[in-house]
């Protein structure tokens, strides 16, 4: 694809003055076509100052969000992915609902080969969250992949045996 091509296709990248959603809206997610199709490669996006909303409380919460995933056609792009979290500032849901949410999301804008999603949410009350949200497009070597990470997520070896 020609970068002319590629920038009608990315409204939110360089256009002038950004205006920011503050309530959920998955439409500002925007994607571009993965020029290296034929290798498998990982992209891992952070969003070190992630923050939603207590959907009891109303208090914020405050975490860091890692996505990983291996692209096919699609990719997201990052600005609209970063206008698209912010767009969850003033959205009441807790973290495990925030993460699938995003995933599924993620999921259906760009039909990746691979995606997960970890929350790592700051501690309230002496007690942090850290759920994730994983996807395979169900070939044999994605789906152990997925397995292999679901099965080894979490391990303290200090706290084994």
């Amino acid at each position: 694809m020609n970068e002319t091509n590629r920038e009608k296709e990315l409204s939110k990248l360089g256009s002038g003055e950004t205006e920011y959603t503050y309530n959920y809206s998955p439409e500002l997610l925007e994607t571009f076509e993965n020029a290296h199709r034929e290798n498998d490669y990982w992209v891992t996006l952070n969003a070190d100052e992630f923050s939603s909303l207590c959907p009891i409380t109303k208090q914020p919460d405050f975490g860091t969000l890692i996505i990983n995933y291996i692209p096919h056609i699609k990719m997201v792009e990052s600005k609209s992915l970063k206008l698209y979290l912010f767009s969850f500032l003033n959205n009441g849901e807790f973290h495990e609902d925030v993460v699938n949410k995003i995933g599924k999301d993620l999921v259906a804008l760009m039909e990746p080969r691979y995606l997960e999603v970890v929350g790592l949410f700051y501690p309230r009350g002496n007690v942090s969250i850290h759920p994730t949200f994983s996807y395979n497009n169900g070939k044999k070597k994605y789906k152990k992949l997925e397995k292999h990470r679901f099965n080894n997520r979490n391990i303290n070896p200090q706290r084994i045996g």
